[in-house]
């Protein structure tokens, strides 16, 4: 089925009956006009919710057994996986071929509109190949409109290898058919500007990267509480971030945090893990490493006594 044929339809490339007068609204109206319609995003994570949680799932299932997550999309879909996939390194240390992004284009169409590009969708099979994805991976297909024949063509050829698949669009499946193995749909409706998907869809989808990301690194222990032990220890701001995690939860002062911090290597779960079980390094290493590399499960193990347990 050729979706590129006649896409006025489509959910958003519909007129929002809400903003007909755009160009004659004060600046102040204008502003309050985004901020009803975005609330809509809200509104559209909630519905999806079910689908939403079980990305999490097959997402921390693939990578948990060695596989990859791939991100692919075109333009502002495209620009979204690549933001979230480089944010996974300094948020959680996770090594950068674990989580990537694809956008159509490659990396010049980040900064630079290449949307002719997106129409191909042996170009997006052949991506698939060329970073040899298996059935170990998930790959998450990314089309505000859902007609990409890049990511289309990438979710088929993905879905041939065995990788897990996951189709993201904010047009209903009535509207755009997917036979991925999951399918997220992030209805928010017509956008302001009549076709800018950059707005509400892009808006909604980003907020669905956050929650898959986020809620898979949390399901691989990479969370204690609300903490990021595992960030990456890479620059001042985030060692004074990865100072401030060990001094709130062991009450230590700054000076001896540091000295944990720099005994443990850079490592803030290392770190915890050797003050609260009274470890070196090494018996550390080799206590959370025997464990899932998770913290809470190393503290519980041997009948763990600590008190946030």
């Amino acid at each position: 089925m050729n979706y590129l044929e006649q896409r006025s339809h489509l959910l958003t490339e519909q007129v929002n009956p809400n903003s007909e007068n755009l160009d004659l609204l004060s600046n102040e109206e204008i502003v309050d006009l985004f901020n009803r319609e975005d609330a809509k995003t809200i509104e559209a994570i909630a519905k999806a919710r079910q689908p939403l949680a079980r990305a999490i799932e097959l997402t921390s299932v693939a990578l948990g057994q060695g596989g990859r997550l791939f991100y692919i999309g075109a333009g502002t879909s495209g620009r979204l996986g690549v933001l979230d996939a480089a944010e996974c390194p300094p948020t959680f240390c996770t090594p950068p071929e674990m989580v990537r992004g694809i956008i159509a284009g490659g990396e010049p169409a980040l900064v630079k509109s290449s949307e002719n590009l997106e129409d191909s969708s042996s170009d997006g099979a052949e991506i698939i190949v060329k970073n040899q994805v298996n059935k170990l991976d998930i790959v998450i297909g990314i089309t505000a409109g859902g007609t990409t024949p890049f990511v289309r063509g990438a979710l088929a050829r993905a879905k041939e290898l065995a990788a897990t698949t996951v189709f993201i669009s904010c047009v209903p499946s009535a509207q755009v058919e997917s036979d991925a193995d999951l399918d997220i749909r992030l209805l928010t409706g017509a956008e302001i500007l009549a076709g800018s998907t950059r707005l509400k869809a892009g808006t909604v989808t980003k907020m669905a990267l956050n929650i898959i990301s986020t809620g898979a690194m949390i399901r691989l222990g990479k969370v204690y509480g609300n903490r990021m032990v595992d960030v990456a220890v890479t620059n001042q701001k985030l060692r004074d971030r990865a100072l401030n995690i060990i001094e709130d939860l062991t009450e230590l002062d700054r000076n001896c945090a540091s000295q944990l911090l720099e005994k443990s290597q850079g490592s803030v779960k290392l770190a915890l893990l050797m003050h609260w079980k009274k470890l070196d390094r090494n018996c550390a290493s080799q206590l959370l490493e025997k464990n899932q590399n998770n913290l809470r499960i190393a503290l519980n193990s041997n009948k763990s006594s600590h008190k946030n347990v």
